[in-house]
């Protein structure tokens, strides 16, 4: 399906169809590529549909845009997961790649395949390793996005559950800073290169819990956590270094977390009171 407004033309489709894919590739000069169907929960409950899902029209896409006059295509990849267990923190981009879970396996065999067309056949194609997004209108409760469940759980008065006593430390980093880094990266970034894109700062869930229920109990909220084990497949900690970003582009991180987070939680509180 297509439709156009105010200047921008819409195509909606499955991203596996030969079709849509050229239609999408047709008179385009920069590709930045978002397209992945599963998480880390899900990719660990069938492993071989994460594979089926992801990568066949992954590299399809790749394979077609070398057939096109691209200027610049950015891969969204995962920094929170292609690196697996941290030897150090904060993880530059030249730490191994060692996922410990299904979809950062897929997540690197992408960047794999975009690097051997950026090699063999000159796609002009660079990487980017986002950390933790959040912030407004995140949808919770899909498997990703620990801040975003964690704001409509409270809001709706459930129990959040927490994996291990304090939770797996994350790089959280405002989805505005997200997608400005990957501008940068577009514009200005190398070609055949990897960014990661994080603020440097890791918290646990038991920080980003102890920051929303200075939020929460103003307004006679609750915060209810349910402890279970940690799961094999969580990275127990994670923190990117993104100074190869800031220093090769003019990109920096903007939003602090608690001025973030407020954000996120007023626009939740908005948005739940709208459609109460």
């Amino acid at each position: 399906m297509e439709r156009e407004s105010k200047g921008f033309r819409y195509l909606s489709g499955d991203c596996s169809d030969m079709s849509v894919l050229e239609e999408g590739l047709r008179d385009a000069d920069e590709v930045i590529d978002l397209a992945y169907s599963t998480v880390p929960k899900t990719s660990f409950d069938d492993p071989v549909q994460d594979i089926l899902n992801n990568l066949p029209s992954s590299v399809m896409l790749l394979n077609r845009a070398t057939f096109h006059a691209i200027r610049k295509m950015v891969v969204v990849s995962s920094g929170g997961t292609v690196y697996g267990v941290a030897q150090h923190l904060p993880i530059p981009e030249e730490h191994p790649t060692n996922p410990i879970s299904p979809y950062g396996i897929t997540k690197l065999a992408v960047e794999k395949y975009a690097l051997m067309y950026h090699h063999l056949r000159g796609l002009p194609v660079a990487i980017v390793r986002p950390g933790n997004a959040y912030g407004e209108r995140q949808m919770p409760s899909t498997g990703q996005g620990f801040i975003a469940t964690a704001i409509a759980s409270i809001l709706s008065d459930r129990t959040i559950l927490q994996f291990g006593e304090h939770g797996t430390v994350r790089d959280y980093i405002h989805v505005d800073d997200v997608a400005q880094g990957i501008i940068a990266v577009l514009d200005q970034g190398r070609a055949g290169s990897c960014y990661n894109i994080g603020s440097g700062v890791g918290k646990s869930n038991s920080d980003v819990l102890d920051s929303l229920r200075s939020l929460a109990e103003p307004s006679g909220l609750s915060v209810r956590i349910e402890l279970q084990r940690a799961r094999g497949f969580d990275v127990p900690a994670n923190v990117l270094d993104a100074s190869k970003l800031r220093a090769e582009t003019t990109w920096k991180a903007m939003i602090p977390f608690e001025q973030g987070l407020e954000r996120t939680w007023r626009w939740f509180t908005d948005t739940y009171r709208s459609n109460a």
